[in-house]
């Protein structure tokens, strides 16, 4: 044990120690953490539904009629009518013939990867992608290869002659807040014969015009893109993970991904809240809209003050410090002024590259987000970057 603590003692002279929060209350945009009201600009709950009035009420029906726990993995006693019942509107709000739930999304890439691909297969992915698609890779023991971020020439330079089994990317990247080129990767996998593979867990529910994420902002089919992966934890406001695709792909996921054979299925009443979710997402149209009006309220105002932002048009706007230490002071002065964003630093992100993970929701109010810039405002010149 010794060993343990000499490596959190480094870790905390090298400021990449983390320790939790403790959230009392409703997740939302004006959490009470640690028992202090805060203004939080760093929740993945884009769409403000987290703590939906009728979320609750459908996670209180489902729980009176199917109970808390599922019992069981699906294949054996824990798949309920309620389940099914949403990986059937799952599949029809993204246009796919079947969807499948998961657990957790990483627990989604996990199964799926290594179901798909094994020994003397090639993986090809993002060099940025989220670690459970890294990791997805290295547990089916095919060869992984990452390519340049969001570069589709290194991806065919990698590709070369070899035969790709699979190309993996997130949709929207989950710290930088850009869009993977999607048509350009997609024309790359049907050049080469290879499956691609997106998981939009920061896309669905926030991007184009209907909120069925990356694909359908750049107008792309099954076809192209064979195998989808969402989470509902982000914009959906619950919990859980579904894979979308075709027929046989959900069958093979059901005989073959492990992640999926060999866990307890979630609560039934949190699919009961999802389909809730789902319903909200594609009817109320306006959180979307107001979204992107934060967005760019915040932007436009971030240009005003010099703010080196990356180029994002998603909820994510990274603002980069480059060291831990930087992002740290940076976290310590927000909080100060009543707001919360949280410090990212590596391993999460590369060296060099610690940074504010800004998110917003539709949750925000102007005033609110005119707060943070006005706290990001008070950061001397020199700390910026300017």
């Amino acid at each position: 044990m010794s060993v343990l603590a000499a490596e959190l003692g480094r870790l905390r002279e090298a400021n990449l120690y983390r320790s939790r929060r403790i959230l009392e209350g409703r997740q939302g945009a004006r959490p009470v953490i640690d028992g202090r009201s805060l203004i939080a600009f760093c929740s993945n709950d884009y769409l403000g539904l987290a703590a939906h009035p009728a979320l609750i009420a459908a996670l209180k029906r489902g729980a009176e009629l199917y109970g808390v726990g599922s019992g069981g993995a699906h294949l054996i006693t824990g798949h309920s009518a309620v389940h099914h019942a949403l990986e059937e509107e799952l599949a029809a709000f993204v246009g796919r013939p079947r969807a499948l739930l998961f657990s957790t999304g990483y627990m989604a890439n996990l199964g799926v990867i290594s179901a798909l691909a094994g020994r003397g297969d090639k993986v090809l992915e993002d060099h940025l992608n989220h670690a459970s698609l890294l990791d997805g890779a290295l547990l089916s023991r095919a060869r992984l290869s990452r390519y340049a971020h969001a570069d589709p020439g290194a991806l065919r330079r990698q590709i070369g002659h070899d035969r790709a089994r699979l190309i993996a990317t997130d949709g929207v990247f989950s710290m930088d807040g850009d869009l993977a080129p999607l048509p350009e990767l997609a024309a790359t996998a049907e050049h080469h014969g290879a499956w691609l593979m997106v998981d939009d867990a920061h896309g669905l529910g926030v991007i184009g015009n209907c909120g069925r994420g990356s694909l359908e902002h750049f107008g792309l089919t099954d076809a192209q893109v064979p195998i989808l992966v969402g989470t509902l934890g982000k914009a959906f406001g619950t919990f859980g993970a579904f894979v979308a695709g075709s027929e046989e792909l959900i069958e093979t996921l059901i005989q073959r991904a492990r992640s999926y054979v060999y866990t307890t299925a979630p609560p039934p009443a949190v699919a009961a809240a999802t389909r809730a979710s789902l319903d909200l997402a594609q009817r109320e149209t306006w959180r979307r809209e107001r979204l992107r009006v934060r967005i760019q309220r915040f932007r436009t105002g971030a240009a005003r003050l010099g703010l080196p932002l990356t180029a994002s048009e998603t909820p994510i706007q990274p603002l980069i410090a480059g060291s831990a230490h930087r992002a740290l002071a940076w976290s310590r002065h927000l909080e100060n002024r009543g707001i919360l964003v949280t410090a990212i630093r590596p391993p999460t992100v590369p060296e060099g590259s610690a940074r504010l993970r800004i998110t917003f929701s539709a949750s925000h109010e102007e005033a609110e987000v005119d707060s943070l810039l006005e706290a990001l405002s008070e950061l001397p010149q020199e700390d910026r970057g300017i």
